[in-house]
């Protein structure tokens, strides 16, 4: 029989903090930004560009973990291996590559070493997030099979 434990507990304590840390840092992009820009010497001329930025990949961070939340439900009730799982891992590789596609996109306008940082961590985790999506798909086929069988 599966056991809950404290980990568990802790680790959706945590994407649930994340998930409101994250709305709220949405929200005070546009009134913050000032502030930020003239701290870290970016151009009038690149200001739009980079809140764009920093709003589009902060609103898909949202969506991430509100996909890791609906996962972190099911682990919850004891039966992780559902098609809802791989549908939202599938989508948030999905978003995954969207935010690796706006910071090539930003790589390409605004240079620099972080944001080459920031794409290859986001394609890797493309590319976790799609085999363990395919690892969950395999579990179920088993589960069913299982369930079948007895």
């Amino acid at each position: 029989m599966y056991q809950k434990s404290i980990v568990h507990y802790m680790t959706k304590i945590s994407i649930d903090i994340l998930f409101i840390v994250a709305i709220i840092c949405c929200t005070l992009v546009p009134f913050s930004s000032p502030w930020l820009f003239s701290y870290f010497g970016i151009v009038e001329a690149d200001a739009l560009f980079a809140k764009v930025i920093l709003l589009a990949s902060g609103m898909t961070c949202v969506y991430i973990l509100w996909q890791l939340k609906v996962i972190f439900k099911t682990l919850l009730m004891g039966n992780p291996f559902i098609h809802a799982n791989v549908s939202s891992l599938r989508k948030i590789a999905l978003a995954c590559l969207v935010i690796a596609f706006m910071y090539l996109v930003k790589m390409i306008v605004m240079p620099t070493i972080s944001t080459i940082v920031i794409i290859i961590i986001f394609v890797v985790a493309c590319l976790l997030c799609l085999t363990l999506k395919d690892l969950f798909k395999q579990s179920i086929y088993y589960k069913d099979e299982n369930d079948l069988t007895v």
